[in-house]
């Protein structure tokens, strides 16, 4: 997999860099099986959102010193067939960003609009 310039310069700098792509996922189900195999979550974790959002601001999984890049792609089939759970989703992956900031440690999430110069089909243009 090509690296994304953003994430080859955190690379460079000695971030952990994880790409979780959802594409394809169209359910909850899909969407925590997918975290267990980027993030390489342990086998407690209980792909339910609590579990996701304990796992994600927990010290010995988190982030090493400077930090980690987490880059989500293929997201957007996911959000439009389930944007319920898209949005609880976000809200986990925002505070665990936001958790790391009491640590001398940082967690980034990207969403990568990736081919964003096509249009979807259902926008205008």
């Amino acid at each position: 997999m090509t690296r994304s310039p953003l994430a080859e310069v955190c690379h460079a700098a000695g971030w952990q860099v994880s790409v979780l792509d959802l594409t394809g996922i169209t359910d909850k189900a899909g969407f925590m099986a997918r975290c267990v195999r980027a993030l390489d979550l342990p086998d407690w974790f209980g792909r339910n959102w609590d579990a996701l959002a304990d796992v994600l601001g927990d010290p010995d999984w988190g982030p090493a010193s400077p930090g980690r890049l987490l880059v989500v792609t293929g997201w957007r089939q996911y959000a439009k067939t389930r944007p319920d759970e898209w949005e609880v989703a976000q809200q986990v992956l925002e505070s665990a960003a936001g958790h790391y900031e009491r640590f001398d440690a940082a967690l980034s999430v990207v969403l990568s609009l990736g081919g964003s110069d096509e249009l979807l089909p259902d926008q205008p243009g």
